[in-house]
């Protein structure tokens, strides 16, 4: 960015840090051992439908640069309330489940798309019912920082719960420490 950028107000769009989704590995371990929770075998990425030279028409576009079989990687894209997109994936394996929504953040990235990404969010569920609750790990594509979001009815949430991952999880992750940016994602198409 130069000097010209500079004086008439232009930023530069922060790349997405995608390296970080590895480090959920270690925390499906320790979400388990403390508090019961497993993965529920989904994940979406959230993205916001662009204009211009970098943007994707329909559904097939997506589907063709991501090189996903809807069939066979049990794949689907919806657009929620607000008009942003989700590639949602559904598998039981949840090593793969994160290689899947990496593979896809860094095919959207290379086709110049990164600065569309928004989050990832991954789903978890009481082992044993009731348990803890439900719970996703929403992981910041820009800030390369997780935040627990944990919510229990239509707009509500168990805060409770959400400090307590934070504090179990902060060894294992790169925790989010503005709580302003731990954003409610109201009706997520994950689970």
């Amino acid at each position: 960015m130069g000097l010209r950028d500079t004086l008439l107000g232009r930023t530069k769009q922060v790349a997405p840090n995608l390296d970080n989704l590895f480090a959920l590995s270690t925390a499906v371990l320790t979400l388990g051992s403390e508090l019961d929770l497993v993965p529920s075998g989904e994940a979406g990425l959230c993205f916001k439908s662009g204009s211009g030279e970098n943007s994707l028409a329909t559904d097939t576009d997506i589907e063709q640069l991501l090189d996903f079989d809807a069939t066979t990687n049990k794949v689907t894209l919806n657009t929620d309330d607000l008009g942003f997109r989700w590639l949602v994936v559904k598998d039981p394996d949840f090593e793969a489940l994160v290689t899947r929504i990496h593979a896809a953040n860094t095919s959207l990235v290379e086709h110049g798309l990164g600065p569309h990404l928004l989050c990832a969010v991954f789903g978890f569920v009481a082992k044993t019912p009731p348990g803890e609750g439900s719970l996703r790990l929403v992981y910041l594509l820009k800030q390369g920082t997780f935040y627990p979001f944990a919510p229990t009815g239509a707009a509500q949430r168990d805060n409770e719960l959400e400090l307590r991952v934070r504090s179990f999880l902060s060894g294992d992750l790169p925790m989010e420490k503005d709580l302003t940016r731990w954003m409610a994602l109201w009706n997520l198409p994950v689970h």
